[in-house]
């Protein structure tokens, strides 16, 4: 009787009928059924002490474990995370179970994670997708509009309830306040409005600086955003600070701090209020307040407009002779030798430069910004070929 022919608690029923009724001897019947005779006897006396039940799968847990966490510690934890207001995590926990019960063994942090999370104590967090890390030391800058840097200063509500959203932009190396204006909020649309009028009077600096958030990157290749994206085709280098490290746009920052005192404290009733007491502090800020990093010069008298003009025509973006250049069709990857490589949906119908630095190894480019390297040999995908960029 072989023994896919039945289920497995078919086959020691019919086991234990047989053996009941006596029809051969143990020995006959293991080899009957296809099992060794420890099973055999293993199974009449799971049947002697418990029934059909016996005949049952038995959990294959071992009935003590050493290891295992006492029960006081398990409550010990939950107690202590519920007894602070903050949630302390797992390494928290973790010293205040030491600070409590100096002579036991403390569990350790992923077991603490563990028995929190079984307690329903732990809420799972959606993973952030970091924007790429600036890949390269900044340049230093030697003229006016060779760098210009720009945030948004932290909103605020305004007296009406709006919220306020005030987007400054300045010259590096002059400290010309170039704009500051009171926006709605941090959308696309609006900030590339902005940048439009600042270029058609200023100009276009060669490069911008910004952080890491919204509208000025995102998590794509390179950290670009739609926004960089138009800096780029414009001729001008985006520059991001490290996350964590505002000293890095450190110039920026204080006169955040003195724009903040002069003109949002306390807020104004309307956004149009708001504006007249930002063109207000911008007026003075330039050309009234003298800068001791100017010798106590103003920046207005420091500052002058860039020779290279706004163009309402976007140029297109040119590479090397050595360069291939291949167009990023719709669902984001350029075709390569029979593959598809995967770029970023961000540059659909846009040109990228693609330039061999090693023996099957492309560097790929967007203007002057890198965006990563792929192996063409590194395919994936069986019906489909494809190579995905890393960076």
């Amino acid at each position: 009787m072989p023994w896919k022919e039945v289920k497995p608690m078919e086959q020691k029923v019919l086991f234990i009928a047989d053996y009941l009724r006596e029809v051969s001897t143990i020995t006959e019947l293991c080899a009957y059924y296809g099992i060794s005779r420890k099973t055999g006897y293993k199974w009449i006396q799971r049947y002697e002490q418990l029934g059909l039940d016996g005949l049952s799968e038995q959990s294959r847990s071992p009935a003590r474990c050493p290891t295992k966490t006492p029960y006081r510690i398990q409550q010990a934890i939950i107690e202590l995370r519920q007894q602070f207001q903050t949630r302390p995590g797992a390494k928290k926990l973790q010293v205040l179970l030491a600070q409590r019960y100096p002579h036991e063994v403390i569990p350790s942090k992923s077991t603490i994670y563990n028995i929190l999370s079984r307690a329903g104590l732990v809420q799972a967090r959606r993973r952030r997708r970091r924007v790429t890390p600036y890949p390269q030391p900044f340049a230093p800058v030697k003229q006016v509009n060779g760098l210009w840097s720009v945030d948004y200063k932290g909103q605020f509500k305004l007296g009406n309830g709006q919220w306020c959203y005030p987007l400054t932009v300045m010259d590096h190396q002059s400290r010309y306040l170039c704009g500051c204006e009171a926006l709605k909020g941090t959308r696309l649309k609006d900030t590339q409005a902005a940048f439009i009028r600042l270029f058609r009077q200023y100009g276009l600096p060669e490069r911008i600086r910004s952080d890491n958030g919204v509208p000025f990157a995102s998590s794509a290749r390179g950290g670009l955003s739609r926004l960089s994206l138009w800096w780029i085709k414009l001729g001008i280098l985006p520059e991001r600070i490290e996350p964590g490290k505002p000293q890095q746009n450190g110039r920026h920052e204080r006169m955040h701090r003195t724009l903040k005192q002069a003109a949002t404290r306390p807020p104004s009733a309307s956004l149009k209020a708001q504006q007249q007491r930002l063109d207000r502090f911008r007026a003075e800020y330039n050309e009234q307040r003298p800068h001791e990093a100017l010798g106590q010069q103003t920046p207005a008298s420091c500052y002058s407009s860039s020779l290279r003009s706004y163009p309402e025509r976007l140029p297109e973006l040119h590479y090397p002779d050595y360069f291939e250049v291949r167009k990023v069709s719709s669902n984001g990857v350029v075709y390569w030798h029979n593959k598809m490589v995967y770029v970023s949906h961000l540059l659909k119908g846009e040109p990228v430069g693609l330039e061999q630095v090693d023996d099957g190894i492309w560097q790929v480019y967007f203007g002057p910004v890198t965006l990563g390297r792929f192996d063409e040999t590194d395919v994936k995908g069986k019906t489909v070929p494809y190579i995905t960029v890393k960076v």
